[in-house]
């Protein structure tokens, strides 16, 4: 809340977005939980974000996709990789649904397969919503 606010106060409509609560996302860190994401993409789809913290593009990125990203955990799961951090896992990810390798990159995983996949600019929240 803005100082003038706090003195003023704030209207209505500020005050809703106050108390949105942004989508909760999971930290993909090891190998061994693709196994409960792929038992997951039975029920739903699973957005993995592949993230490089030192790339500008990337972080611009993720700060767009973060601030439009309105599916609850119900619809779809969504998990951020530092793929810096954890290479191998990224690594993983090429290997087990034959995609290439990308910074920035979202993937959508569906019955155990990769069924959507997308980089750089061409991430854009809009595209998701076929997979709800």
């Amino acid at each position: 809340m803005s100082f003038l606010n706090k003195i003023f106060g704030s209207s209505e409509n500020e005050k809703a977005e106050e108390s949105y609560v942004k989508p909760k996302f999971y930290t993909l860190t090891g190998i061994e939980e693709f196994e409960t994401i792929d038992a997951i993409s039975y029920e739903k789809s699973v957005v993995l974000f592949k993230h490089s913290t030192r790339c500008s593009i990337s972080r611009f990125v993720l700060k767009r996709f973060d601030a439009e990203y309105d599916f609850s955990e119900e619809q779809m799961n969504w998990y951020l990789l530092d793929l810096l951090n954890y290479r191998d896992v990224s690594n993983e990810i090429a290997r087990r649904y034959s995609i290439e390798h990308q910074s920035p990159q979202i993937i959508v995983v569906r019955n155990g397969k990769a069924v959507f996949n997308t980089s750089h600019d061409s991430i854009d929240f809009s595209d998701l919503k076929q997979f709800v």
